[in-house]
């Protein structure tokens, strides 16, 4: 669903530019509330998760595909506002560096589908976890669903954006119609990635997951009449371990499914794509300020095999958005830890 240049107005794209800035201060302050020396490092890998995985457009109908919008999925694994924050880091490495959403919409992006895709998607995340029993498998579905709603509430908000400040003259009515269901469709792809990355990590490591934090209660012991909470049974080095596993797991399987799995992504245009094309939205588009470059359309210039050119630039883009996500949530959890010695 990345927007590019020409079918948002100037006023409006630079409208949620200022929208887009006001919610990464204010994630930038939330996310250090969520960060910790435990899932700081983990919110760099799912950025670059992210990137690797939206490479992977899938086939929702004829002639039309689509891919992971992400918001769900990373404010679910490490809260909503470190979730915005992941969500942005991998739309601004793929406008930058690769032309994919256009860098005067940056923000219309950001606001479509880092801010409107994680609220929306934790809100109803954390509404039906409080209703479902605590169980690691209630998790599981609350990510389905979630995810599930948080794509065509995307494709709800880009139709409002486009009903204020399109270039074009078309019925939003229509628009409306063909974007919430292709992206009904597309959130189905969505809801089934969310849910079995919650459900993998939450079976290996449940305290790693934002999302499910406080699902099992601490053993209580009883000490002088008074009902204590137990220390944790898992040894610290044990743990450390099991991070680093983790995250190198992660890793791996970021660049395998952006270096070699991608190849096999669908060709077709993906939902924003398809609707632009049959409702006249794509009339005013313009020519990316990146086209000319080197990892332009996720390919390395001047390497004439398709397999090779594309994997390249996916493992590229893996590394680079992993080193970028990782410094800023490295300056994040680092801006947390010295503020008690500040207030001192």
């Amino acid at each position: 669903m990345h927007v590019p240049d020409g079918f948002i107005d100037a006023p409006i794209s630079a409208a949620t530019g200022v929208v887009a800035a006001g919610a990464l201060a204010v994630s930038l302050k939330g996310a250090r509330r969520e960060l910790d020396e435990r899932t700081a490092p983990l919110a760099g890998l799912v950025a670059a998760f992210i990137f690797a995985v939206q490479m992977l457009n899938f086939p929702v109908a004829a002639g039309t595909s689509g891919h992971l919008l992400g918001g769900a999925l990373a404010a679910i694994l490490v809260g909503p506002y470190t979730g915005v924050l992941c969500v942005s880091v991998v739309l601004l490495m793929q406008g930058i560096l690769f032309a994919d959403g256009g860098l005067t919409a940056l923000g219309v992006n950001i606001t479509d589908m880092a801010i409107v895709t994680t609220v929306v998607a934790y809100a109803v995340f954390r509404g039906l976890v409080k209703v479902l029993p605590r169980t690691r498998r209630s998790v599981t579905v609350a990510s389905f669903l979630a995810a599930l709603v948080s794509v065509p509430a995307a494709a709800v908000a880009f139709t409002l954006i486009y009903a204020v400040g399109g270039t074009t003259d078309v019925s939003i009515g229509k628009v409306a119609t063909a974007m919430i269901g292709v992206h009904v469709l597309i959130g189905l792809g969505e809801a089934a990635i969310t849910a079995l990355t919650v459900g993998a990590v939450i079976a290996v490591r449940p305290d790693l997951v934002y999302g499910a934090r406080g699902l099992q209660q601490r053993l209580k012991l009883r000490v002088g009449g008074e009902l204590v909470d137990a220390p944790a049974a898992e040894p610290a080095p044990v743990a450390a371990r099991s991070r680093r596993g983790l995250w190198a797991a992660g890793l791996v399987t970021s660049l395998v499914l952006a270096g070699f799995v991608s190849f096999y992504a669908s060709a077709s245009p993906d939902g924003l794509e398809k609707v632009a094309a049959d409702q006249g939205i794509d009339k005013k588009a313009q020519e990316h300020a990146s086209a000319d470059s080197p990892l332009a359309d996720y390919g390395v210039k001047d390497i004439g095999n398709a397999r090779l050119s594309g994997g390249l630039a996916g493992v590229i883009g893996v590394g680079v958005t992993v080193v970028a996500g990782s410094t800023v949530f490295w300056a994040v959890r680092r801006r947390r830890t010295s503020e008690p010695s500040q207030v001192g």
